[in-house]
């Protein structure tokens, strides 16, 4: 029982609280069997595979509280209604990628990003962000996601990095619909993108791991985010392209730490880069 209070005071404990309570407001609307079966699937699934794989790693048996976050997060973001294996692989897929896509401080992509974008062209599954609340009433009780996610998001010192990348996307997107097509962006302002987009800025680019730590790397890292998810938005449409942002962060953060380390610039930063993202790397 002390761990468990200990591990409830951390971060990621702290995190593990506020998405439950999400879940837990969500349910009623989405359907309390297909979340229960989707994220118990996902949770159950994720956990033992990173569980064996602690296990021989450090010759230890370890709680995955990472591996459970990362399945909370993909089940939330995939569409409640999926079959009960679409959230359970897609988890599986983003415990693995923490593993072979790393550096020697850290895996490379945030792992739920990584695994619902390249899992959307095998279960073509549709991403209804259910875990933002969009499609609870009334409207207030949506203030949870923004109360929690604000909350984590100082706790983990990121809130630099969550204004940068929502300043510059919503600046983006009201800049188009200014001087371009308003009706083509007009989604963005509405729900559920304007939930996922504060769902995404507070829990997903907010990773510890793969985001950076200092005050001027989140301004740059923020903006960088944004502006991908921005141009993937307005070429390709896709419905991931939130997520498609984040993944060229983490490789801009990535990056920008090896080559700080070795004290290298671009390209020969970028060379050091790639030689060192390697499985299993420690």
């Amino acid at each position: 029982m002390r761990k468990l209070k200990q591990f409830f005071k951390t971060p990621k404990g702290l995190l593990t609280i506020i998405l439950l309570l999400l879940t837990l407001i969500a349910a009623p609307g989405e359907g309390w069997g297909v979340v229960g079966i989707g994220m118990g699937a996902a949770v159950v699934a994720a956990g033992l595979v990173d569980t064996f794989i602690l296990k021989v790693r450090k010759d230890v048996w370890e709680f995955p509280s990472g591996a459970v976050l990362t399945a909370m997060i993909v089940t939330m973001v995939v569409r409640a209604q999926e079959h009960w294996y679409v959230p359970a692989v897609t988890s599986v897929v983003a415990v693995i990628s923490k593993y072979v896509f790393r550096t020697r401080t850290a895996n490379v992509f945030n792992p739920a990003a990584f695994a619902v974008v390249t899992m959307f062209y095998v279960f073509h599954m549709g991403q209804s962000w259910w875990g933002a609340l969009p499609e609870v009433t009334p409207l207030w009780v949506q203030a949870a996601l923004v109360i929690g996610g604000l909350y984590i998001t100082d706790r983990v010192n990121k809130m630099p990095l969550v204004l940068a990348f929502l300043g510059a996307y919503f600046v983006l997107f009201t800049a188009t619909a200014y001087f371009g097509d308003p009706q083509w962006v007009a989604e963005i302002f509405r729900s559920p993108d304007i939930q996922a987009a504060l769902y995404f800025a507070l829990i997903i680019l907010t990773d510890p791991p793969t985001s950076p730590a200092k005050y001027p790397d989140q301004l740059i890292c923020g903006v960088i985010v944004a502006v991908v998810s921005y141009a993937v938005f307005e070429k390709f449409g896709v419905v991931y392209f939130l997520l498609a942002g984040v993944l060229v962060g983490n490789v801009w953060e990535a990056w920008r730490r090896v080559s700080r380390r070795t004290k290298q610039n671009f390209p020969q930063g970028l060379g050091a880069f790639l030689k060192e993202v390697r499985p299993f790397a420690s």
